[in-house]
């Protein structure tokens, strides 16, 4: 017999509760049982959010924390981050705007152009 408030009580009445979402990592193979993936995808912003903290001004945060999203986007699309960071420097400074959404979304990690020439 299990106390029903007791740590182990709680446990089981929560794994109870929610067996039906628990089964569906059993009926999808695309799942994973844990997060680790996900986790170990943010880790080095998680670090950079520390290192933020000593930044020397609100804006030098604010371009550490876009420059770190550059970089972890591109190597979830499987693009040389260094290379891409290097693509951008030299093409984006040579568009006539870039307040036009299509001419943004051409430097994204996922654009052709961005995967031909930062693999």
């Amino acid at each position: 017999y299990v106390l029903p408030e007791s740590k182990l009580g709680r446990a089981l009445k929560y794994s109870l509760d929610y067996e039906s979402t628990f089964k569906t990592v059993l009926e999808d193979g695309r799942l994973v049982l844990s997060n680790n993936l996900a986790e170990r995808a943010i880790k080095s912003l998680v670090m950079g959010r520390k290192n933020w903290l000593f930044s020397q001004s609100l804006g030098g945060a604010e371009s550490s924390a876009i420059i770190m999203t550059l970089i972890e986007t591109a190597k979830l699309h499987q693009v040389d981050s260094e290379k891409y960071i290097v693509f951008l420097l030299e093409h984006l400074p040579n568009e006539e705007t870039l307040e036009k959404k299509e001419v943004l979304e051409a430097y994204l990690p996922w654009a052709k152009q961005i995967q031909e020439h930062c693999r």
